[in-house]
């Protein structure tokens, strides 16, 4: 549907990059919604989210790539950027956490306790309240690619 290229140095110089990026692209593919401001505002935050998880990655090379395609009632964000292998590990064992049976309570769990959330808990967050499906695909050397398919289309008040 939409594709946005930028190089990740111009990406990591302004923290509100996150927002402008997400509610541009929410905008520009909710114009076919049913509820098209509900679901530019669902979209635009499950977005923000994810931009501001690759934000924190502060890798200097590269590019960042978000491209958003539609299938039915469900949109797929695909993240490609540069990361080292301390940030591909991370984004390895979340992704693994958030694939396992107990989210909802690990979720409840993060909410309420007494240590700081930690850095997965965006993307376990998506998938506990958007019902999100999230996975980890090999681009590159240094390069990954986070899926995410967010159902949001099926989605009423």
């Amino acid at each position: 549907m939409i594709q946005i290229d930028m190089q990740i140095a111009s990406f990591h110089s302004n923290w509100t990059h996150c927002d402008y990026i997400a509610t541009y692209l929410a905008r520009t593919i909710s114009h076919n919604r049913p509820d098209s401001v509900l679901f530019s505002n669902l979209f635009s935050s499950a977005l923000n989210e994810l931009l501001e998880l690759t934000f924190r990655t502060r890798h200097v090379g590269g590019a960042l790539a978000c491209k958003i395609s539609r299938r039915g009632e469900t949109d797929r964000v695909e993240l490609t950027f540069a990361c080292g292998e301390e940030e591909r590990q991370f984004f390895e064992e979340a992704v693994s956490r958030i694939q396992q049976d107990d989210r909802p309570g690990r979720y409840l769990n993060s909410l309420s306790g007494d240590i700081a959330p930690s850095r997965d808990m965006m993307l376990l967050e998506l998938a506990v309240n958007y019902r999100a499906a999230i996975r980890l695909q090999e681009a590159g050397d240094d390069t990954i690619t986070l899926v995410v398919d967010l159902p949001l289309g099926g989605m009423t008040h």
